[in-house]
């Protein structure tokens, strides 16, 4: 009796430990949902992003092409949210929730802000799940080297604006 005992206590212990390292070993997703919030002369500003990572891929005219309107994260589409107008890059954006696309370059980038938010980020052929008819503001950046190499991609707010930050690239964009 004793031994059955025992043997019904070893059985549920390693089950209980099977289970727990299962629950313990669940994979984080290959590109996690972030966000970044911060205010600017007054507004609120919040992106949410799917962040992406490098893994030894070629990023900028390799997994995101040059020229050819990207999604700018991973998953369903990243938002810019403002709770104020803003001046992007000297151009007005009133507030509200935007969706946000990018047209990387190698020596320039579009910024597109569009009304349409909630929307996977890309279509089933793969391109960028924009309507060009819904967008509300372009803007033209330059992009630059980054302090340091990012593995994910990550944006970041500043009194100044934000900034896209991957692999070894910045992108910074004015925002008053």
């Amino acid at each position: 009796m004793k031994t059955l005992t025992q043997l019904k206590a070893l059985t549920f212990f390693v089950c209980a430990i099977l289970v727990s390292s299962a629950a313990i070993a669940q994979k984080m997703p290959a590109s996690p949902r972030d966000s970044v919030s911060g205010t600017i002369n007054g507004a609120n500003i919040k992106i949410s992003y799917g962040s992406p990572s490098v893994k030894g891929r070629k990023i900028w005219g390799g997994l995101v092409p040059y020229d050819k309107i990207w999604r700018t994260g991973a998953n369903p589409v990243t938002t810019f949210q403002t709770s104020k107008e803003v001046k992007i890059e000297g151009k007005t954006l009133p507030a509200g929730k935007y969706s946000l696309f990018t047209t990387p370059g190698e020596k320039e980038w579009k910024v597109i802000f569009n009304s349409q938010t909630g929307q996977w980020g890309i279509k089933n052929d793969g391109s960028a799940n924009d309507d060009p008819a819904k967008d509300v503001l372009t803007v033209t950046v330059k992009p630059m080297k980054s302090e340091g190499f990012n593995e994910r991609l990550t944006f970041k707010i500043s009194n100044s604006g934000f900034v896209l930050l991957w692999e070894n690239l910045a992108v910074p964009v004015k925002v008053k």
